[in-house]
């Protein structure tokens, strides 16, 4: 931002006069204020989208594949001013759409991305994925709080990468511990096994899923609770401090992830 402070919503002094967040949602009852500054997609598309092609091109440089978070932002994307005190008071503007998408395919002659779309998901937003032909997100722990949820193991479909939980979520292990009665029931039901090997038996339903791809967090292989949560949404500090023990990943370990993965031909 500092570097191109053209291309974001700015004041003279360089200070955001926009900034980004969500609206209220299932992790937060105010929303999430973020409070990093907005894209100007105007000026962005005067340019051909030339930040966004280096920054993918750069980031293809560590990866094989990357995850656009909050993907929904492209097709639309909520606006708060920089003055509010939470995101209650934001709006939705419309973001780049396919334009942006096929100013990347150009330069980089593919799209080789997964698609972030979790949250307030409506119909245009489902749509763009579909025409750029990028996997969605499905997240195993969304799966049980209703019996027609889309995150359920037996709704999930192949254009899908399935996650145990995400960097957002409790680990299994203590979204687990934290759900009622009834609910732990109907998981066990569904997945089998104990509430001692529950963080495996999650593990064991992504990988059995129709899903192109399966991922389990390492806090979720080691079968750690709530200590080991990654990150808790609209809370600013605290988080990300999250490390594995010296250790930790053990033979027996990689063995079991190997057995799982070659049951379900999920192998390179």
């Amino acid at each position: 931002m500092w570097a191109h402070q053209d291309l974001f919503h700015l004041d003279a002094h360089g200070s955001p006069t926009r900034v980004a967040g969500v609206p209220p949602d299932y992790f937060s009852a105010t929303g999430q204020l973020w409070g990093n500054p907005l894209y100007r997609w105007d000026r962005l598309r005067e340019t051909g989208y030339a930040w966004w092609v280096e920054r993918l091109k750069h980031g293809l440089v560590l990866h094989d594949e990357l995850r656009l978070d909050h993907f929904r932002g492209f097709a639309g994307y909520w606006s708060v001013p920089a003055e509010a005190e939470t995101a209650e008071e934001g709006v939705w503007e419309p973001g780049p759409g396919l334009a942006l998408f096929d100013a990347v395919r150009a330069a980089l002659g593919g799209l080789p991305f997964v698609a972030e779309d979790l949250g307030v998901i409506t119909e245009d937003v489902t749509a763009l994925r579909r025409a750029l032909d990028l996997p969605g997100m499905r997240v195993l722990q969304f799966g049980f709080d209703a019996h027609d949820g889309e995150h359920t193991p037996h709704r999930l479909t192949k254009d899908v990468v399935v996650y145990t939980g995400t960097h957002d979520n409790d680990t299994t292990r203590g979204w687990f511990a934290a759900l009622d009665p009834a609910t732990r029931a109907r998981v066990l039901d569904y997945v089998g096994g104990t509430a001692e090997d529950v963080s495996w038996s999650l593990i064991r339903a992504a990988y059995t899923s129709v899903a192109d791809l399966g991922v389990s967090p390492a806090q979720d292989v080691l079968d750690l609770g709530s200590e080991a949560r990654m990150n808790v949404p609209g809370v600013a500090k605290g988080n990300w401090s999250w490390r594995a023990a010296s250790g930790a990943f053990t033979p027996e370990l990689a063995r079991r992830l190997r057995r799982l993965t070659d049951d379900t031909e999920r192998g390179c």
